[in-house]
């Protein structure tokens, strides 16, 4: 079958280079079912390679040529080979987590081939604990982060005794229609409807253009973001990556909202503020005026649970600015909240048509700046991206395993070295650092700032 690919997951592979890597993942820490025995890591693997019927998200790879007009499409892999997508490793001794960080470092700085389906699961054992990990990664023309985490809820159960439960490519059932197949002949006929068909929605770009622009001048948060400092994590990035990731209990942060009158998210982007502040004058290198963060806002909240084997993405963005500048915990709170309540509430005044062709704009310095190798001669339109997933609610399992935790990891690009990306599941909120490893010095201590930042919040809210 052959889709073409929508304008934000051609983006993705046209952004793509060596350095710069466009896929996403998730790291999952599983405990073993009692009884298990020595060899159940190995038998799960051959379970899972055994899969016959793969979900159609799994088998396409993009193609384009003279015969698609030049136009990306999807198209299925004739000589699909589970035995590369899916792989088993042990890590070194001694099997801490250390050692899985790096493991996953060093897996996620590699690019995915774009002959074959843009996808890798690996399955890991030799923590010394016993515990089971897999990582997968997923290229961003796929899925966006939101689709990433309902295809890892769609996998799991709430029943620790189910047993012989489906591998994640597999194919299973959906409410969802999928795409008719397509010819190759169609694909610009179809790309002539889509256009027609958005050209109502797109007659109110003009406007939302212009409200943009005039909150962006007025520095009021919106998709764009016109007084972003320049700061150490706005340089070329190299292909290294190195991950970093913790979790705190989901009742903490809460607690915290509540006694402000913040939101959840508010908290989350105010202890990265707080630990931004403090790494960045540990470096000597914190600018005078706030951070911005890019902070994506997924437009699929109220679709089904189970992802679609055609995968896509949906993202709008706003720029939040973060209080950096200020010293005070609760203060960057408050501005943190002020500011996000802005950007909603310039994001209610449009369409879904507008908010990504707004979004779109606003992530448009970050993209050809460094593919016109102007990086260090224009302001960087933000300074880093911190997006909230919201995941399971309660405990789950797989094939018996219980899911300890499970942590994200995203896209560092070139001008904007570090990712911070956080999911939240059943009572704890877990925070994905991603960075690029030679630009971003240290970027375990990271996690230090957000505990203390998190103390810090607490005291500032009277608990």
């Amino acid at each position: 079958m052959v889709h073409p690919l929508d304008p934000t997951a051609a983006g993705f592979l046209l952004a793509e280079k060596r350095r710069m890597p466009m896929h996403v993942g998730g790291l999952q820490l599983f405990s073993k079912p009692e009884g298990a025995g020595r060899n159940f890591v190995r038998e799960l693997y051959t379970q899972l390679i055994e899969s016959e019927d793969i979900a159609p998200l799994f088998l396409k790879h993009p193609y384009r040529s003279v015969r698609t007009a030049g136009q990306w499409v999807w198209v299925d892999d004739d000589d699909f080979d589970i035995e590369y997508h899916v792989r088993h490793s042990a890590l070194p001794k001694p099997g801490r987590v250390r050692e899985l960080l790096e493991l996953c470092s060093r897996l996620h700085s590699t690019r995915l081939a774009t002959e074959r389906p843009l996808w890798e699961w690996h399955l890991i054992e030799g923590l010394r604990d016993g515990r089971v990990a897999m990582y997968c990664k997923l290229h961003h023309s796929l899925v966006d982060g939101v689709a990433a985490m309902r295809l890892l809820q769609s996998i799991l159960s709430s029943d620790p005794d189910r047993m012989g439960m489906p591998a994640p490519w597999e194919n299973r059932p959906s409410k969802a229609r999928e795409r008719s197949e397509t010819n190759l002949s169609d694909i610009p006929q179809q790309a002539m409807q889509s256009a027609l068909a958005m050209a109502s929605e797109a007659a109110g770009l003009p406007g939302a253009l212009v409200k943009t622009l005039n909150r962006s001048v007025r520095n009021e948060t919106s998709a764009l973001a016109l007084y972003a400092p320049r700061t150490i994590l706005n340089q070329p990035i190299t292909a290294a990556r190195r991950f970093a990731a913790q979790d705190w209990p989901l009742e903490r942060l809460q607690r915290i909202g509540k006694a402000t009158g913040t939101t959840l998210n508010d908290v989350v982007l105010a202890m990265c503020s707080g630990a931004m502040r403090t790494y960045l004058l540990e470096l000597d290198a914190l600018p005078d005026t706030t951070l911005v963060s890019m902070v994506p806002v997924g437009l699929k909240a109220k679709e089904s649970h189970v992802a679609s084997s055609s995968g896509g993405n949906a993202v709008g963005a706003v720029m939040v600015k973060l209080g950096t500048d200020l010293p005070d915990a609760g203060d960057r709170l408050q501005a943190v909240h002020v500011s996000m309540a802005d950007g909603k509430r310039a994001l209610a005044q449009m369409t879904p048509v507008q908010i990504l062709a707004m979004s779109a704009l606003g992530q448009a310095p970050a993209i050809l700046g460094p593919m016109l190798k102007m990086s260090g001669l224009v302001k960087p339109p933000y300074n880093l991206i911190i997006s909230n997933v919201p995941g399971p609610r309660t405990t789950q399992y797989f094939n018996g395993m219980r899911l300890e935790g499970t942590y994200p990891l995203s896209i560092p690009i070139d001008g904007m070295a570090l990712n911070i990306t956080c999911n939240s599941y059943a009572d704890q909120m877990a925070f994905g650092l991603t960075g690029c490893r030679r630009t971003v010095p240290h970027l375990q201590r990271l996690l230090t700032h957000l505990d203390s930042e998190l103390d810090a919040l607490e005291l500032a809210a009277g608990i």
